[in-house]
């Protein structure tokens, strides 16, 4: 609904489509202070789309807090862009980002951050005034609705400090609702909360992200980060390339920084080939996005899709490990394409040299392929001398 002030006009959030919600590119941000300069965030690139409920971990001090900081305009990059819907929201002045801000991202700090001399119903009706959304009317009417949903019907003239902590959380989720904002923003939301609080305030984010709303949640339990769409791992400044941790769990968090950093994106297009069989091996590969079809070759010259492979899963590492050449032929699926990370051959045998349990699990998967393989080889080369 228009708003009743006169505010400056700027750019809305609009609907993405596959393209991300939320783009960080190159993020470097440093701060000075008299001991010198520290760098909390060391060129992060990452994207968040429409819907999702992605967790973002680390250790303490590991950036996670100023990452999210970037995202919500609260910091600025010492150098790179956030775009959120198309909006390079780091080139607008204050005024505007306030109102920018106010209008489509809801924040959730970790110390609720509520204001102490107003009620509850007044803090959760204050960024619908800041920002002009809604009459007065409509604005005690939805501020109410809210307090009611996050369990607080009853309390709504009461001040903060007559509350519970687990209260005052409930009421900075339903002031960041406040003007229906399409992001949420929650910097450690369960952080001073018991178990059974936090557990109900991560239900209602399960729920509002069932409404179409997308949320970030900065947190250090690794329980209700394994609960969400998705989680980006923070590590020393840097993110941590999610299909890496995914595929190679057993990788000590100094292995994934440096394997993040050695590894190259690519994209196939519908059926190109990522892999002949035949030829040397020199790349192993993780899917990140779409499928690939594992082909062999038959006598003469047909060929057998063994099976197809999805994002998480890895391919290339039987010659790597045995020798050879590869003994199959992988194709990005024609229908999907296929995009991959991919680590040389040299950086692929670095890692499982530091890494024995990695070395492990991946030899482990190429004797069960190779047999898959072989099985299928010789039931195609049945099927032909009996045809």
């Amino acid at each position: 609904m228009p708003g009743t002030l006169n505010m400056p006009v700027v750019p809305q959030i609009r609907d993405c489509g596959e393209a991300p919600l939320i783009e960080m590119r190159s993020i470097v941000k440093t701060f000075k202070n008299a001991a010198g300069e520290f760098t909390a965030l060391r060129g992060v690139t990452a994207c968040f789309y429409e819907g999702e409920f992605v967790s973002i971990v680390g250790k303490s001090g590991s950036g996670k807090s100023t990452l999210a900081n970037m995202i919500t305009g609260i910091d600025h990059p010492t150098s790179g862009q956030v775009l959120i819907g198309g909006v390079d929201i780091h080139k607008m002045n204050e005024s505007d980002m306030s109102l920018w801000r106010g209008r489509n991202l809801g924040i959730v700090f970790q110390f609720f951050q509520l204001m102490p001399t107003l009620t509850l119903l007044e803090n959760v009706i204050l960024p619908m005034y800041l920002t002009g959304y809604l009459d007065a009317a409509g604005r005690e009417k939805r501020a109410r609705e809210l307090l009611a949903l996050v369990g607080l019907a009853g309390f709504e003239d009461k001040l903060p400090a007559a509350v519970s902590g687990g209260q005052q959380q409930c009421a900075a989720i339903a002031r960041a609702l406040a003007n229906d904002p399409p992001i949420l923003i929650a910097d450690e939301p369960t952080g001073n909360l018991d178990s059974r609080t936090a557990a109900s305030v991560f239900r209602m984010f399960e729920q509002l992200v069932g409404q179409g709303k997308t949320i970030l949640m900065v947190t250090h339990d690794q329980d209700l980060a394994k609960r969400v769409t998705r989680t980006v791992t923070i590590a020393d400044g840097r993110v941590i390339n999610e299909y890496l941790a995914r595929a190679l769990p057993t990788l000590t968090e100094e292995q994934l920084i440096w394997a993040t950093h050695n590894i190259e994106v690519r994209s196939y297009p519908p059926g190109a080939v990522v892999i002949h069989e035949g030829t040397p091996p020199d790349n192993f590969f993780i899917i990140a996005k779409g499928q690939v079809d594992i082909v062999l070759q038959q006598p003469g010259g047909s060929e057998m899709v063994v099976t197809t492979m999805g994002v998480g899963q890895y391919f290339g590492e039987i010659a790597l490990l045995r020798g050879g050449t590869h003994n199959a032929t992988v194709r990005a699926s024609p229908t999907t394409g296929v995009d991959v990370v991919a680590l040389d051959r040299d950086e692929f045998r670095h890692l499982v040299a530091e890494s024995p349990s990695t070395a492990a699990a991946i030899d482990e998967v190429a004797d069960q392929r190779a047999a898959e393989n072989l099985a299928a080889r010789q039931a195609g080369e049945g099927v032909k001398r009996h045809g």
